[in-house]
Order: structure tokens, then C-alpha cells, then sequence
């Protein structure tokens, strides 16, 4: 049944557990070549986000065409609500980006000279920290549908990399902006690590930021989403 019903939908899932496995390694990998190239936070952070803004973007191009290149629940929820993924799909999309990203962090680990798996030690459960959360996941969703749905699905990439690049600085947080990131960096203590403990908090407010944005995104895009 499930192969019947979605015949392609095991292609679509590969495409999203090796984007977003790629998407890990470049987010933690880079963190640890930062750490490791500098003692300045400041740089370190500039490093880290430049390295995800590129890798985001490249990675967006590459599968697109694939999946959809969402590498996000929260991107892949609003969908399901939108009514443009089933709850297959949308389960399928979920496993896909959550296993994908841990497989990620555990090979920028072992790129590292690290234990596969280094429990992260860094407290970020501050309820500032946690507000931060909910407004980057907020601006990513509305920066990715307003420049789909005017009819520019092309530039998604740049705009997508650009915002995240952005928000690792205007954010507290530093823009994990996405459910499956948020878990996967739980497994390494370094730089762009999050203890466990701090985890719940950040995935409430992706959620909570979620479904403001499909809201506001009816509202603001009304001819866009007449259908829906």
C-alpha cells in the first residue's frame, strides 16, 4: 500500500535524508573547522554561517527538482497544512530530514577526529533564546512561500541561504529555524551543539512559529493560497 499509493515517495525521502545529512555536516563541521581556526566567537560565528549559507544554498539547487529540498519538518508541516503533502508523505519527509541530519552531525564528528556521538553540554533554554527560535523559523517560512508563491520558486535557494545567513546573526539563537537540525546537534558538544535539555523548548517554538506562519501566509498571499 504505502508503495502504491506513493510510488516515488521513497526517492523523495533519499533525496531529503542525504540533503539534510549534508546540510548537518556543514552546519557542525564548519563550527568545529571555526573553533579550531580561531579563538574569536565573533569569527567562529561569521565562519559557521557563511559555511551553512553556501552549503544551504547548493544543497537547495542540487535537489530541488528531487524532493523539494525542504530538510526542515517546519518547512514540511506548513506543507501538509497547505494541503500539498498527505500525512504519508509529510511522516515520510519527517524521518527522512530527522535521520538524515543525526547521520550528518555523527560524520562531522568523525571528520573531526571526534567520537561519533559527543552529548552537547551548551545550556541555550533561556526563554530569550527560545523566543529567537520562533522568530527564525517565522522569517523562514515567510521568506520561503512569499518568493515561491510570486512565482520565483528559482530563487528559493539564494533566498533561503541568504535569510539563514542573516538570522545566525540578528537571532539570539543563531537561526537553527528547524526541528530536525535542533535534535541532530544535540549528539556533538561544539560549537553549534545544544544540550538535550534545551531541545524541547526550541522544538515548541518552531512548532508554535509554524503555524503562525501558515496564518499569516493565508493572509498575506490570499490569491496564492485561494485553493488551499
Amino acid at each position: 500500500m504505502f508503495r502504491d499509493t506513493h510510488p516515488d515517495l521513497p526517492r523523495r525521502m533519499l533525496a531529503e535524508f542525504v540533503g539534510t545529512a549534508f546540510l548537518l555536516a556543514a552546519v557542525v563541521g564548519s563550527g568545529i573547522m571555526a573553533e579550531q581556526l580561531s579563538d574569536d566567537v565573533g569569527l567562529q560565528l561569521l565562519e559557521n554561517a557563511f559555511a551553512t549559507a553556501g552549503a544551504l544554498v547548493a544543497l537547495i539547487l542540487a535537489f530541488q527538482a528531487a524532493s523539494g529540498a525542504h530538510f526542515n519538518p517546519a518547512v514540511s508541516l506548513a506543507d501538509r497544512l497547505f494541503g500539498d503533502m498527505d500525512n504519508t508523505e509529510l511522516a515520510g519527509y519527517v524521518l527522512a530530514q530527522v535521520a538524515g541530519g543525526i547521520t550528518g552531525v555523527v560524520t562531522a564528528n568523525l571528520m573531526f577526529d571526534l567520537d561519533p556521538v559527543t552529548w552537547s553540554t551548551k545550556d541555550r533554554s533561556a526563554a530569550h533564546l527560545v523566543l529567537a527560535e520562533g522568530v527564525a523559523t517565522l522569517g523562514l517560512l515567510l521568506v520561503i512561500h512569499g518568493v515561491v508563491r510570486a512565482g520565483r520558486p528559482t530563487l528559493a535557494a539564494f533566498s533561503v541561504g541568504g535569510y539563514i545567513a542573516g538570522a545566525y546573526w540578528f537571532t539570539s539563537s543563531t537561526s537553527f529555524a528547524n526541528p530536525a537540525v535542533t535534535l541532530a546537534r544535540t549528539f556533538s558538544d561544539t560549537f553549534a551543539g545544544i544540550a538535550p535539555a534545551s531541545a524541547p523548548g526550541f522544538l515548541i517554538a518552531q512548532l508554535a512559529a509554524t503555524l503562525l506562519g501558515v496564518a499569516l501566509i493565508r493572509i498575506i498571499f490570499p490569491k496564492a493560497t485561494s485553493d488551499d
